[in-house]
């Protein structure tokens, strides 16, 4: 027969699971593994650039302006790093969005360049060339899926650590904050560049 204190104990046990001893820390461990999925795909996108620039470099004088600056935005883009105990300040994420957005609006220019590139017949039938376009294309649109997963992850662990019970937890045990939603510094911000008609 349950004696009052198996039942206490028992219910003293019930009522800790429910209170987000194991819910918290998951949907925490969650949205930090999708903010490296975040840096991972801004990480291979900046890694494609010196690829680009290296294509680029037979362009005319004049678009070499357009070249430094997106080789410039990427040193700006990649100098600014966030770890996972950064994710719940909003200043900062601001900070790394506003440098992400330049790389990007860069890039766009940088469609501009490779689409001066088809006065040069040679130049496209580079393999390179055509692989380059391709990944970059593909590599935004890995930025793009990166950065939603992120953004649900997060609104997950928000809510969970709101919510009754696992809000008693939340605050209780792990002193959780908020994290922040990855937002483009300006409207539209979020869309990926797009090459086609420019290259």
């Amino acid at each position: 027969m349950l004696s009052l204190r198996n039942i206490t104990v028992a219910f003293a046990a019930l009522a800790l699971s429910a209170c987000g001893i194991n819910s918290v820390p998951t949907a925490e461990e969650n949205a930090k593994a999708r903010w490296a999925d975040v840096q991972a795909a801004f990480q291979e996108r900046a890694n494609l650039i010196p690829n680009l620039a290296a294509v680029a470099k037979g362009a005319a004088e004049q678009e070499k302006a357009i070249l430094t600056g997106v080789v410039e935005a990427r040193a700006k883009a990649t100098s600014i790093q966030l770890s996972a105990e950064d994710l719940s300040d909003p200043a900062k994420m601001e900070q790394f969005s506003a440098a992400q957005e330049k790389l990007s609006q860069s890039l766009a220019g940088f469609g501009r360049l490779l689409a001066n590139f088809e006065r040069y017949p040679d130049l496209k039938s580079i393999t390179n060339y055509q692989m380059l376009q391709t990944q970059l294309e593909g590599q935004e649109n890995r930025i793009r899926i990166s950065i939603r997963d992120y953004n649900q992850a997060v609104q997950q662990y928000n809510t969970t650590i709101r919510t009754f019970p696992d809000a008693i937890g939340a605050k209780i045990f792990y002193g959780a904050k908020p994290m922040v939603t990855y937002k483009a510094a300006t409207p539209g911000a979020e869309v990926a560049p797009s090459l086609e008609g420019k290259i």
